[in-house]
C-alpha cells in the first residue's frame, strides 16, 4: 500500500467519499426505496437478539470497549507505541488518521441529523445522529491505518495474511455489534467504514509513513572514499527476501541516489552460506558490502571481512536480527538499506570462539551451551518460515526444564569457580528479541564479554528470574551469575548442547571464547 502512487491513493479516496455523501445525501433526504431496504436489512440483526438478555449485556460491553473514549485512548497508545519503536512518521500517519476520523465524525453526525433506529435496546438509548456510524469509522480507521503498517512493517507474507484476517474481523465484529443492539442501520455502518477508509487512504497519499532518508537532514560525513571510486557489493541471502528483482532494483536505486556505483551482486548458497561471497567482494576491492540475511549470514560475511578496513552494511532480513537490534538497526529494509549506505562506521568487536568438536570460527552477538541452545536446536524450521519469532517460542517452552548442568568457568585465565546451570550465555552485545535484557550492560565495543549463568532451580523459578531479567536487576546469586573479562572459558561435566549466534553447533563439552576489540567496521545510524 505505500508504494501506491499518490494519484491512485487520492482517486480511490475520492470513490470512498463520493459513496459516503450519496449514501448521506440518500437516506437524509428520505429516499424510500433505500430506506426501505435499509430497514429490511438492519431489523432482524436486532430481532435476533431481542430475548437473549446474556447476549445483549456481552454486546454491551464490546460497546464500551469500543467507543469513543477506548478509540482515543488506542490512538495515543499506539502512536507513542510506534514513536518509541523508532518508527515516529509511522506514529504520525497513525495519529492523524486517526484523529481526522474522530473529528469528522463529530462534525458531520449533527449534519446529517438521522434518527436512531426504534428497535433499539430499552436499557440505553442513544439520541446523537445515526450516520455515519462512529464506531464503524474508526474501527475503520483504526484497522485500516494498522493494515497500512503491517504492509510496511511486517516481512513474513503468512504473518501479514494473518494480521490482515485479524483485523478484518476485528472491523466486521465491530459493525455487527452495532446492527445487534439495534444502535443503527446498515447504510450508517457502511458509511462509517467509507469514512474511516477515505482518511485512511487520503493521509498515506499526503503524508507517508515510510521513514525519510537518512541523510536527508543529517550533517555529511568525512569522505572516506575517494570521489570516484564508491564500489559496492551486495550479498544476499535470495531467500530471505520475498521479491528478488524488486529488492535489487530498491538497492540499485538508493545506491545510485547516494552516490555508489550500480552494485555488484553474490548470493549465498547451502555450500557457501557468505564467507567466499564476501570473499570474492574483497578481492574486486569493494569499499562497501551490504549484507542482506539472517543472523548466520550476517557472521559468516563480517567474519570474512574483519579487518580488511571495509565497512560492512547489514539490512537484517532473519528472524532473530540480534546483531541488527542491538546496533539500533532499522529493521525496515528501505530504512536499513539506507543506514548502510549512508550511515557512519563504528568499530565493533568480534569474539574468537573454538571448543571440543568445534574449529576455531568468530562470532559477534552470542554463544551459549544448555537451555538456550536446545531452543534453536528444537525450533521446527516449517514453523519458523510461517511464524517467524513465535516458533522461538514454542521451542523454549517445551525446553523450560532442560536438565540441569555442572560447569566450570574461568576468566581471564583465573582459576575455575563451579556452578550449576540450565544455561550459560557468554555474549558480545546485551539485548534478545522484543528488546529483553539479558546483559544489559554488555557493550559491542567495550572489548569485553559478559557471561551470564541461569540456575532457576524449579519450573515456577522461572517467573521471578525473567522479572529480575526484564527490570535489569543487577544482584547476583545462585539462580543468577554474572561475570565479566576478555577471555572466557567453559567446562561442562558431560556433553550438551550449543550455540554460536543461533546456530547449533556439535554439542560438547567445552567452549573457549576471546575478544578481539575494534576488529570490524559496520554502518550504524548517525
Amino acid at each position: 500500500m505505500t508504494d501506491r502512487p499518490r494519484l491512485w491513493l487520492l482517486s480511490w479516496a475520492a470513490a470512498l467519499s463520493g459513496l459516503f455523501l450519496i449514501l448521506g445525501i440518500l437516506v437524509t433526504a428520505g429516499w424510500s426505496p433505500l430506506l426501505d431496504a435499509d430497514r429490511a436489512l438492519s431489523r432482524p440483526f436486532a430481532d435476533a437478539v431481542a430475548d437473549h438478555a446474556h447476549v445483549i449485556t456481552g454486546l454491551r460491553w464490546f460497546e464500551l470497549a469500543t467507543g469513543t473514549l477506548a478509540a482515543e485512548l488506542a490512538t495515543v497508545a499506539i502512536a507513542l507505541l510506534l514513536w518509541w519503536k523508532g518508527h515516529p512518521r509511522a506514529g504520525v500517519y497513525f495519529a492523524l488518521v486517526n484523529a481526522a476520523t474522530i473529528l469528522s465524525v463529530q462534525v458531520l453526525k449533527p449534519l446529517f441529523d438521522r434518527d436512531r433506529p426504534e428497535w433499539q435496546i430499552a436499557e440505553r438509548l442513544l439520541h446523537n445522529g445515526s450516520y455515519p456510524s462512529g464506531h464503524a469509522a474508526w474501527a475503520a480507521s483504526i484497522l485500516g491505518s494498522l493494515a497500512v503498517l503491517v504492509s510496511m512493517l511486517v516481512r513474513k507474507a503468512p504473518m501479514r495474511k494473518l494480521a490482515y484476517a485479524a483485523l478484518l474481523l476485528a472491523v466486521l465484529a465491530i459493525g455487527a455489534d452495532r446492527l445487534l443492539l439495534g444502535r443503527h442501520f446498515v447504510t450508517d455502518v457502511a458509511g462509517g467504514m467509507l469514512l474511516g477508509g477515505f482518511w485512511v487512504l487520503v493521509v498515506l497519499a499526503l503524508y507517508s509513513p515510510i521513514p525519510r532518508g537518512h541523510a536527508v537532514s543529517a550533517r555529511p560525513l568525512v569522505v572516506s572514499v575517494p570521489h570516484g571510486k564508491r564500489d559496492l557489493a551486495v550479498v544476499l541471502n535470495p531467500i530471505k527476501v520475498e521479491d528478488l528483482s524488486q529488492f535489487r532494483s530498491v538497492v540499485t536505486q538508493m545506491a545510485i541516489e547516494s552516490g555508489w556505483s550500480e552494485p555488484t551482486w553474490h548470493y549465498t548458497t547451502v555450500e557457501d552460506p557468505g564467507t567466499g561471497q564476501a570473499h570474492q567482494a574483497a578481492i574486486d576491492g569493494a569499499d562497501l558490502v551490504l549484507v542482506c540475511g539472517g543472523d548466520g549470514t550476517v557472521r559468516e560475511v563480517c567474519t570474512e571481512l574483519a579487518g580488511t578496513g571495509i565497512p560492512v552494511g547489514i539490512v537484517p532480513a532473519g528472524t532473530g536480527n540480534l546483531l541488527g537490534r542491538n546496533l539500533s538497526l532499522p529493521l525496515y529494509f528501505r530504512s536499513a538499506i539506507d543506514v548502510a549506505l549512508n550511515g557512519q562506521d563504528r568499530a565493533i568487536d568480534m569474539v574468537r570462539i573454538s571448543g571440543d568438536g568445534v574449529e576455531e570460527t568468530s562470532f559477534l552477538v552470542m554463544a551459549g551451551m544448555g537451555f538456550d541452545a536446545a531452543i534453536m536446536e528444537g525450533v521446527n524450521e516449517d514453523i519458523k518460515k510461517k511464524v517467524g519469532w513465535i516458533a522461538y517460542v514454542l521451542s523454549a517452552l517445551k525446553a523450560l526444564m532442560f536438565p540441569t548442568m555442572k560447569l566450570e568457568v574461568s576468566i581471564d585465565d583465573g582459576p575455575f569457580t563451579k556452578h550449576r546451570a540450565r544455561t550459560l550465555v557468554v555474549g558480545n552485545v546485551g539485548y534478545l528479541q522484543g528488546g529483553m535484557p539479558l546483559i544489559p550492560n554488555a557493550s559491542i565495543d567495550d572489548g569485553q564479554l559478559d557471561v551470564v549463568i541461569l540456575y532457576p532451580k524449579k519450573f515456577l523459578s522461572w517467573i521471578p528470574l525473567a522479572v529480575r531479567v526484564l527490570t535489569k536487576q543487577k544482584r547476583s546469586d545462585t539462580t543468577i551469575t554474572r561475570f565479566t573479562g576478555s577471555k572466557v572459558v567453559v567446562r561442562s561435566a558431560v556433553d550438551v548442547p550449543r550455540q554460536i549466534d543461533g546456530d547449533i553447533i556439535a554439542s560438547g563439552s567445552e567452549l573457549t571464547c576471546e575478544t578481539v576489540h575494534g576488529r570490524l567496521l559496520v554502518r550504524v545510524p548517525r
